[in-house]
Parts: C-alpha cells; structure tokens; sequence
C-alpha cells in the first residue's frame, strides 16, 4: 500500500514541507508550486517523489505512523515489566500522534477533508498495524500470568478504542486541550485498561 521510498532527502524535504503548510494554509489552499517553493526545488522534481497531492499529504500521515509505530516496537522490546511496557505504548499512542499536529489549527478530518475516503481506508490499516505491536506485549503478559485474556488481538482492538477518543482525528489539538490534560486523560485511561487485564 505505502508507496516505494524514494530517496530520503528530497522526499523527507517535501514531508517537511507539507506539515509546515498543511499547518499554515490547509490541504485545499496548499499547491504542489508553494511546496516546490519551500523545499527549494522546481515543480517538476515533487512530481518525481510523488504522483498528486493528494498523495502527498496521505504520505505525510504514513509518515507520522512509520514513526509512531517505530516508537512502539522500541517500548515493546525495552525492558521493564510488560505492564509498564504495555502502559507507555498506550500513552505514546497517543501523545506522539498530538505533538504531531499539535500545531495544526483544524483536526485532521477537517484539514484533509478532501482525501478522507483514502484517509480513512489508510486509519484501518494503522489501527491493524498498531493492534498487532500491542498484541505482542498482551500475548507475552498472558503467556507469563500476568494478563488474563482470551485473545490478544481481540483485546488490543479494544484498547485502541479505548483511546481512540483521545486522538485528534475529529478534534484539533486545540480543543483537545493541553498536553498535560492529555496526558493524564490517557494515563487514566491505561490504569483503567491494565486493571481490567490483570489476572487475578
């Protein structure tokens, strides 16, 4: 689905760029000429990394998630105890995805209203993509009596709806308020979660 990486300098350049106009001006008003212009490069050189701008801005949100997901496979690795591992994915889930367009002034859905189907298609890929890296910690703490659950995947589903409302897909990161308030909210969220799955 995500496209072939093309080398990394030019096209991080122009992900770059986009996150600094999607911020500054909206997908509708942002034009291939404006990131052409501040990348530094002609109009025809965007066109040799990606096809439209539609794709462009959905591979920026890819972007976002390799990144995210990265972040979550070192937490799944690290060590500590799994519930403590399992606490920090939940929390980074979402903190990194609000300091990721913490600046923004729209939410996400509104900002790239023009490209929601595909965007939207791309968020069931995320959340499988995620589900999966929460299911390994999840099936490690079943395995060794910590968790109780009946099916880790199943399970981490279900934390990712649990915090779902916490993300700023349908709200900005204004009115999703503060980072502290977030933080908390999701840290709540989490003890509520490890509660429920420790075994007992």
């Amino acid at each position: 689905m995500r496209d072939f990486v093309q080398p990394r300098s030019t096209r991080d350049a122009i992900l770059d760029a986009t996150d600094r106009l999607l911020a500054k001006y909206g997908y509708k008003k942002m034009t291939i000429d404006d990131l052409a212009a501040d990348v530094g490069i002609g109009k025809g050189s965007v066109y040799l990394h990606f096809s439209s701008k539609e794709e462009i801005a959905l591979s920026h949100i890819d972007r976002i998630i390799d990144r995210l997901n990265a972040s979550l496979v070192t937490i799944a690795q690290s060590r500590g105890s799994v519930e403590a591992r399992l606490r920090r994915m939940i929390v980074e889930r979402v903190l990194f995805r609000f300091d990721s367009v913490q600046h923004y002034s729209q939410s996400l859905n509104e900002l790239l209203a023009s490209v929601r189907p595909r965007l939207l298609e791309r968020r069931r890929t995320y959340f499988e993509e995620e589900a999966e890296l929460f299911a390994v910690v999840l099936r490690e703490g079943k395995k060794t009596g910590v968790f109780s659950v009946k099916d880790p995947l199943v399970t981490a589903h279900a934390l990712l709806d649990a915090t779902n409302a916490l993300l700023p897909y349908s709200l900005s990161a204004y009115e999703l308020g503060e980072r502290p308030e977030i933080e908390e909210k999701t840290q709540n969220v989490a003890d509520l979660v490890l509660n429920g799955l420790r075994k007992r």
